[in-house]
């Protein structure tokens, strides 16, 4: 007759803790992502635009394909979007930002760049993760235009209807 191993036995027969039923497991906290120059890298989506981003410490300088952020996104709600981010967990006069940004429009791209800063800020400081995950900016927007199909005038208008 063969022998009844229970799930303990078999987890410490391949190297595993057994834990009680109730106890919690420890987790190992989240490392930092940071390269050699000390700056995390994330990538953001926004429709068609992608956005690269680099971010490290630094006086709050946002450089967008080589320019200012007041140069490249001239409309103030397009810098309040990209800043967003940064607000939500006060760090906009303690990091640098430098992205790459293409494809898409400008607005696209403002909200490409806004998850990109995003996703970079819980590579650099992973603590900041449940603030960010909280305000919606690490959720990647996936609306984009619907295309155009055959047999239509648009996405979905039909051709105007004619009895003669």
């Amino acid at each position: 007759m063969a022998e009844q191993k229970t799930l303990a036995d078999l987890g410490a027969a391949m190297g595993m803790a057994a834990s009680a039923p109730g106890a919690s497991v420890s987790v190992a906290p989240v490392q930092p992502k940071i390269d050699a120059k000390g700056r995390a890298y994330a990538t953001g989506r926004r429709k068609n635009a992608i956005a690269r981003v680099w971010i490290k410490r630094g006086k709050g300088k946002i450089t967008v394909n080589g320019k200012p952020i007041e140069a490249y996104f001239a409309r103030p709600v397009l810098r309040m979007l990209v800043a967003q981010p940064l607000n939500a967990v006060a760090r906009l006069s303690e990091m640098d930002v430098d992205c790459t940004v293409c494809g898409g429009g400008l607005s696209g791209q403002a909200g490409a760049v806004r998850h990109g800063i995003s996703r970079a800020l819980t590579y650099f400081e992973p603590g900041l993760r449940p603030v960010l995950k909280k305000g919606s900016f690490l959720t990647r927007d996936s609306r984009a235009v619907e295309r155009k199909k055959y047999g239509r005038a648009k996405a979905r208008a039909r051709f105007q209807f004619s009895k003669r």
